[in-house]
């Protein structure tokens, strides 16, 4: 008698300039074999859907149980349709229906290819397996050239609420005369070294140099994470998390600011943690979405 074969699912994280895929498994969201392509050279959706599928045939390749596919996509997206809305970021996807293509493209109906909010699939991913797991109120912050962030309750996305801003983004969040990104993000830090040092110089080299005891560097890292420490106290009052999960490429340099952001911090009800699964959060976090779809589908 052959062995029951595990439930799966192709999963994408669909970005500007390249995609991932993989096959995730229903059993801890565990990933298969990781593969990406970038984009391809011809703007054009055939083109577009013919990467998704030759991704998805490499990495499905003698894999049983494959239910579907979950895409992870930057938005404007019908999300429920499977219809890119964007004009600026992969604009000959405008007005397409992605589902229906890829779906023809595999032999599928259009049922079996869904679609998430990219920034939803990464905050999913950390709460399903990675950093969160298990964890009743999540927010995960992604540090980078600017600051995404996503809240969940109970294993669910939320995108409103008390303490959850408009559609769960909080880079646009009013704050300290401006914007939550102008205090928390590269050009934050980029501009805080170029106040104290005269010079512009990229983030990863101010943290080679704090690494390094360079002391400008140092504090302009510490100063950070205060900011970081004040900024989360204040906007996460509300919600009440019990865990902030930090990613993005700043948070490859915490032990530079964490320190500093954990002080501020000091009395709040909240854990702060990094990251676990870095770029292929997206990935897992489309399985746990497909999942918990087919649970709700079916009752469970």
């Amino acid at each position: 008698m052959s062995a029951e074969v595990e439930p799966c699912v192709l999963v994408y994280d669909v970005g500007g300039s390249h995609i991932s895929a993989a096959v995730c498994f229903k059993q801890g969201f565990r990933l298969g074999t990781v593969v990406r392509a970038n984009q391809p050279e011809e703007q054009s959706s055939e083109a577009f859907v013919e990467v998704l599928y030759s991704l998805g045939k490499k990495t499905a390749e003698n894999i049983e149980g494959v239910q579907g596919a979950e895409l992870a996509m930057p938005g404007p997206f019908d999300y429920a349709k499977g219809i890119s809305w964007a004009k600026h970021k992969m604009p000959f996807l405008y007005g397409v229906n992605v589902s229906e293509a890829l779906a023809a493209r595999f032999g599928w109906k259009a049922s079996q290819v869904r679609f998430l909010n990219d920034a939803a699939a990464y905050l999913l991913g950390e709460v399903g397996a990675g950093a969160a797991r298990g964890v009743k109120r999540v927010v995960v912050f992604t540090l980078g050239t600017g600051v995404g962030s996503g809240f969940a309750v109970d294993g669910r996305v939320v995108t409103e609420g008390k303490g959850v801003p408009p559609g769960g983004e909080i880079w646009n969040v009013p704050y300290e005369g401006g914007i939550v990104e102008d205090q928390i993000s590269t050009r934050a830090l980029q501009r805080a070294y170029k106040e104290r040092k005269g010079q512009e110089r990229e983030v990863a080299s101010i943290a080679h140099y704090a690494t390094g005891g360079e002391p400008v560097s140092v504090a302009v890292f510490e100063e950070f994470g205060k900011t970081l420490g004040i900024a989360m106290k204040r906007l996460l009052a509300d919600f009440a998390p019990d865990v902030v999960v930090l990613g993005g490429g700043i948070s490859r340099s915490a032990h530079l600011f964490l320190p500093a952001a954990k002080a501020e911090l000091a009395g709040t009800n909240f854990e702060v943690r990094i990251a676990e699964l870095g770029d292929n959060a997206p990935l897992a976090g489309a399985g746990v979405e497909w999942f918990g779809q087919v649970s709700r589908e079916s009752g469970l």
